[in-house]
């Protein structure tokens, strides 16, 4: 240990500040690591000895985090001159979001480690690009948002994870589709909250290049969903073209447009044909006017469950004990009177099978589910949260997904826009 004088403390400070400040200071690449290490010594601290042993930098800790401050901003400041091209923000490289015919580009799994921009706007993610169904969802859920387009329903939740998003507007269900089972394992395997619901009618429009006509088209290409809700009115229409599934519908219109595929038609919105100059060959193309998309809104943290307006609980879990257990669950939402408004079964991940007789190797095996449920209550109501309690006596596994307010806006056929 060397002491020093206080005189002789003060002026090495000034000295240590002097020489981190110069403009001349620069840190070299292999010098980018910050390291302050603050020891809280009671005796040094009144004695005004300046203690230099383990790298300790300040004789107090507000000398210590002066000292730290000079060092951070330094680094910051050398890896923003090291960047190349765009603007910086805690010095990583800011969401590059590069516009193709003034559309932004849907984030990828990279992006999810760039630092995300800051402002009152609140940021949602969707899955698709410019035009797609989800795009209008999310306006719809969240008026004057900046939406924010994603590749994968995956980078959807982990650009919410990540704060790069503040919420995600992803489809769980379709009236003529069904569920889309792909965002209901993810539901699981991420942890995020749903926080509301949106319910948004579609409308399907067939899209080709300006001056094609029908009899031209070879293929028709969009979302798998889409695909399947227009497969009577495509045949109705004479149209003898092989199908095949793409990533989005409005992806399928953006496809077309930089591509000109002139043998090709897209299944997507009317504001896609507008985005990406494509012309309405056929419109209102879904087997079904009523045909409605039901949309969940994902946040990192729950709301908080109320009892003046119609509620929805999600809940998810599963059971090792035969069908009786879930005679049992639905038994206790009946006994209190408790509405379900869907059930759904994914096979169990961990455990996707089971010996029918566990003493016996050469029995029949099942698989394991996982059971969704969605029924009409608030978890701030006690029939809810004793049936909650009841539940868990006799599963295995038990998470609520979320308790929000159902969606009460007026419904209406889909129709163009």
């Amino acid at each position: 240990m060397q002491s020093l004088s206080p005189s002789s403390t003060t002026n090495l400070k000034s000295l240590i500040r002097t020489r981190l400040q110069s403009p001349n200071y620069r840190l070299g690449p292999s010098r980018l690591v910050v390291q302050c290490v603050y020891r809280s010594d009671t005796a040094n601290a009144t004695s005004g000895n300046f203690n230099l042993n383990g790298g300790g930098v300040g004789s107090t800790r507000a000398d210590w985090q002066s000292t730290c401050a000079i060092l951070a901003s330094k680094v910051v400041s050398q890896k923003q001159d090291t960047e190349k091209g765009g603007n910086a923000v805690n010095g990583h490289k800011t969401l590059d979001l590069v516009p193709i015919e003034n559309n932004p580009k849907p984030l990828t799994i990279t992006d999810l480690s760039r630092a995300p921009m800051h402002g009152a706007q609140l940021r949602v993610a969707y899955q698709g690009v410019p035009g797609a169904y989800s795009e209008a969802a999310a306006g719809k859920a969240y008026p004057n948002c900046e939406a924010i387009p994603c590749d994968q329903f995956e980078v959807a939740f982990q650009s919410v994870e990540l704060w790069i998003a503040d919420r995600a507007v992803l489809p769980v269900e379709n009236s003529l589709g069904g569920s889309i089972h792909r965002n209901y394992d993810l539901l699981l395997r991420h942890r995020l909250h749903i926080v509301g619901e949106v319910q948004l009618p579609v409308h399907h429009c067939l899209l080709a290049l300006p001056g094609v006509r029908k009899e031209y088209l070879t293929r028709v290409i969009s979302h798998p969903q889409a695909l399947a809700q227009c497969e009577l009115t495509l045949t109705k229409l004479g149209l003898h073209v092989a199908r095949e599934a793409v990533d989005d519908t409005a992806g399928a219109a953006e496809f077309i447009a930089a591509n000109n595929l002139r043998d090709t038609a897209a299944i997507a919105s009317a504001r896609a044909a507008g985005l990406y100059g494509l012309q309405i060959l056929a419109d209102g193309i879904q087997d079904d006017s009523s045909n409605v998309t039901r949309f969940v809104m994902l946040a990192r943290e729950p709301i908080i469950p109320r009892t003046d307006r119609p509620f929805k609980t999600s809940i998810v879990f599963a059971h090792d004990k035969g069908t009786s257990t879930l005679f049992k669950v639905l038994s206790a939402f009946a006994f209190r009177d408790i509405s379900l408004t869907k059930i759904e079964s994914r096979p169990h991940r961990n455990c996707p099978i089971r010996l029918v007789d566990e003493a016996n190797l050469g029995t029949a095996k099942h698989f394991e589910y996982m059971f969704y449920i969605d029924f009409e209550a608030s978890m701030a109501e006690v029939r809810a949260q004793n049936a909650l309690a009841e539940i868990q006596e006799f599963t295995s596994f038990l998470r609520v997904l979320g308790s929000y307010p159902m969606d009460m806006t007026p419904w209406c056929p889909s129709r163009g826009d």
